[in-house]
This record gives C-alpha cells, structure tokens and sequence, in this order.
C-alpha cells in the first residue's frame, strides 16, 4: 500500500514505457494504488477487409502517473515502467495545469489527435461549453477551431476539434520550472483558481 499523502507531496510525471504496454502498465500502476492517467484517441485503421476505428494512446510509450518521489523506485518496478521522464537522473514533475488540461478535453468527448508541438500565441480562456475555463493559444488554422494542448516536458501536443469558441484574452502564463519538484501551495491555488492552461487553435 501507498503510504497517505497529502496532495502537495505528490506530483504528477511521465512515464517511458515499453512498445505497446501503455495500457498493462497503467493497470499495473493502477494495481499498486498510484494515481495513473492515460490519455487515448480515438482514430479509424484499415485493413485489407474492413476499416474499423479504435483507441490508442495520444502520446505512444508515455503515460501519466502521481506520486511521491520518494516512492520512485516502487513505480520504476512496475512491470511495463523502463523509466521517469527528467532531466538526467533527476525526475521533473509535469505542472498539474498541463494535466488538468488533458483530463479535461478526455471527459468532454470532444474529438483529439496528436497535433505538433505548440506553446506560443495569443492566450485566451474558454468561457463557455464543456471546456470552459480553460486558457490557452488561440490561432487560425485553415479555417476550423482547435484546442491544442502542449505538454512542455515532452514536446508533445494535442488538438482538439472545437465548432464553437466564446473566448476572451487573458495574460500569458509563467513558463513552467522543470526542476524535479512539484509545484508550490501558490502556484497551485492560481491555477485551481483560473483554470487549466491549454493552446487553441482556429482553422
């Protein structure tokens, strides 16, 4: 069992796992009481007989999991786990927000694919819809709206398909610390406070 933890000694890091295991490992994670959180899409693969559509991680060979640093080495051996995502040999937490920002676009049902890196551009917030609340970068892209959702530490994006958007601009956010440690009591009431940090994208 997982030792109780307050929300502020356990953070939120990617996990490098081996090819085609996400989903084992995050039940694995799961079977040994960590908070794990494995984002899917859904996409259509053809075969020579029939198209048929399913669901595959959103970033192959990473997954999301919370924890203590201190119980490192209990996650490190779980099977399917080859190792923490950092800098070096020192694990760097994933802020909540960016998190916060895929849980939520995953809950909403709306339509998500990988999407190329992004985290610059004009921030503004979702008032309305399933998404409200969020902020993040709104662009023009070929005429149609998406939300497009960076998580910094893997260079990796998510882009979600939006019909309508009632935004309105808000500051840009403070660029994120990878330093291994979590975020602080105040940076997490902000965030709580005003909402997750995503990029949108307009086409």
């Amino acid at each position: 069992m997982v030792s109780p933890m307050t929300d502020l000694n356990r953070c939120w890091f990617a996990l490098y796992v081996k090819v085609r295991r996400e989903r084992v490992t995050a039940d694995a994670l799961h079977g040994r009481d960590f908070e794990e959180f494995l984002p899917l899409f859904r996409t259509r693969r053809h075969w020579s007989d029939r198209i048929k559509e399913i669901e595959v991680p959103l970033f192959p060979r990473y997954l999301f999991c919370r924890f203590n640093v201190q119980d490192r080495l209990r996650v490190i051996t779980t099977p399917g786990v080859e190792h923490i995502v950092g800098m070096g040999k020192i694990p760097a937490s994933v802020p909540d927000a960016e998190v916060a920002a895929l849980e939520a676009v995953m809950k909403s049902g709306a339509t998500a694919q990988p999407w190329p890196f992004l985290e610059t551009g004009q921030w503004v917030r979702i008032e309305a819809g399933t998404l409200a609340g969020l902020e993040g970068i709104l662009l023009d892209f070929r005429g149609k709206r998406r939300l497009v959702i960076s998580v910094t530490l893997l260079q990796r994006s998510v882009a979600v398909e939006i019909d309508r958007l009632d935004v309105t601009p808000v500051p840009p956010p403070r660029k994120p610390l990878f330093d291994g440690s979590c975020s602080s009591l105040a940076e997490r009431d902000r965030v709580r406070s005003s909402g997750s940090r995503v990029s949108v994208v307009t086409s």
